[in-house]
């Protein structure tokens, strides 16, 4: 007789040594800036730009990345305890990131960067998402390594038992969900910067991105646990309402991307 779940009790800790432990989240997250950097090269070659440039881009990816992910998780989920220990919010090492959070802190730190390096915004964002998208899998991949960010109860033969989360009944693997939808996000992206590349209009990829990758976490978010207390009770949850000025800026660019006659340059 087949089970209808799945016991899900991986250790998240590949190997320590030294006092040193390497972690399969750590190390997922940092494929997603090897991976990353290894496409961006690929762009960057194929439109004649320096990898100079590129290495700064990636610095201001990082530092807008991780800042912006970790104030997210304080400011929009936990704000009262963190406004109350700001020395807290250094301590990354605990844990505590969000995305939209990320997603904020990468707008700001790609403006700053436009402004610097004089390249127009919008064509640092139609490529940079190509990647934030394959990002997204391997982050969703490392919380399913970490037992965390899972679903509510379901009777699907595919729900998992968090066991190392003190889960007793099957959950909705949705990092899972997420993972496969980011990564086909991904791959659309970059299959039309592929077909179309210096000639697709400014602001498309980024609109679509917005659009496809924030609509799919909002419905995915109904069958998520509250990962905060304040969400119970709550018709939507934080992770909607942050979800929804991305998905409304999207669809500006959209319309306002199709109306522009010119390609981008």
């Amino acid at each position: 007789m087949l089970l209808n779940y799945i016991n899900w009790n991986v250790d998240p800790d590949i190997v320590s040594f030294w006092g040193l432990t390497i972690r399969y989240y750590g190390l997922l997250f940092a494929s997603s800036f090897l991976f990353g950097y290894i496409i961006m090269q690929k762009i960057f070659k194929k439109e004649g730009l320096t990898i100079e440039l590129l290495d700064k881009l990636t610095v201001y990816m990082a530092v807008g990345t991780v800042l912006g992910a970790r104030l997210g998780h304080c400011l929009f989920y936990q704000p009262d305890y963190y406004l109350s220990h700001p020395w807290e919010i250094l301590k990354i090492w605990h844990g505590g990131l969000a995305s939209h959070g990320a997603a904020i802190g990468i707008l700001i730190a790609l403006y700053y960067f436009s402004k610097k390096n004089k390249k127009p915004y919008l064509w640092i964002l139609d490529r940079i998402v190509i990647v934030v998208a394959l990002a997204g899998f391997f982050i969703r991949m490392g919380n399913l390594m970490n037992s965390e960010i899972y679903g509510i109860e379901t009777s699907l033969p595919w729900g998992f038992i968090f066991v190392r989360d003190g889960q007793v009944v099957p959950k909705h693997p949705t990092q899972i969900y997420e993972a496969l939808s980011y990564l086909f996000i991904f791959v659309l992206l970059y299959g039309i910067y592929i077909k179309k590349g210096i000639q697709v209009k400014q602001g498309l990829i980024f609109s679509i991105f917005l659009i496809l990758l924030f609509t799919v976490r909002f419905f995915i978010e109904f069958i998520k646990e509250d990962q905060v207390g304040f969400e119970q009770g709550m018709s939507l949850n934080m992770g909607q309402w942050l979800s929804i000025p991305f998905v409304l800026i999207g669809l500006f660019l959209l319309f306002r991307s199709i109306k522009l006659q010119a390609p981008a340059k």
